[in-house]
């Protein structure tokens, strides 16, 4: 499992997003720019996502970095300029939970069919095990997104309401 230096700071750099991640669906139900967990999160995704360019043997690895990178560039450029439109908080959570998608595809993928070392879980990129995976990392997306949308539709009306 030979990794080039420039690989391992792709995997090493990208995989503390993975739990900022987790930890602020869990806390807040999105990603939060505003954070500390947020501002990390940020940071590490963008390591990992620049670090892709000298690795990526594929195409369609440089193009998923650059969608990613778009996804992460809109998301927080969103928190930067701070638009008075609640549209653009719904617009925002959309681009940052994908970048979290983004992110989950390779690792996910590269995860299962380099581990074991001397015996991969997922033999290639059609196994059973790995779309599997793949498919639920996709309707954790379809499913999650609107809910999250709902949710700050919902905290905006009752921040309307509380309001005299």
């Amino acid at each position: 499992m030979g990794i080039s230096p420039i690989g391992w700071l792709h995997t090493l750099g990208s995989l503390p997003a993975i739990p900022l991640a987790a930890y602020m669906l869990a806390k807040h139900g999105r990603i939060t720019p505003a954070s500390k967990a947020g501002r990390a999160y940020f940071w590490f995704m963008l390591l990992g996502v620049l670090t892709v360019y000298p690795i990526a043997h594929q195409p369609v690895s440089k193009l998923a970095a650059t969608v990613t990178l778009a996804t992460l560039l809109v998301g927080y450029g969103i928190a930067l300029a701070r638009p008075a439109a609640r549209f653009w908080t719904y617009v925002q959570t959309i681009a940052l939970s994908l970048s979290v998608f983004l992110l989950m595809v390779p690792t996910v993928s590269e995860t299962l069919r380099r581990l074991p070392v001397s015996h991969p879980l997922a033999q290639d990129p059609k196994a059973p095990l790995l779309l599997g995976v793949l498919g639920a990392l996709l309707l954790a997306l379809v499913i999650g997104v609107p809910l999250q949308l709902l949710a700050l539709y919902r905290q905006h009306r009752r921040a309307l309401a509380a309001t005299p």
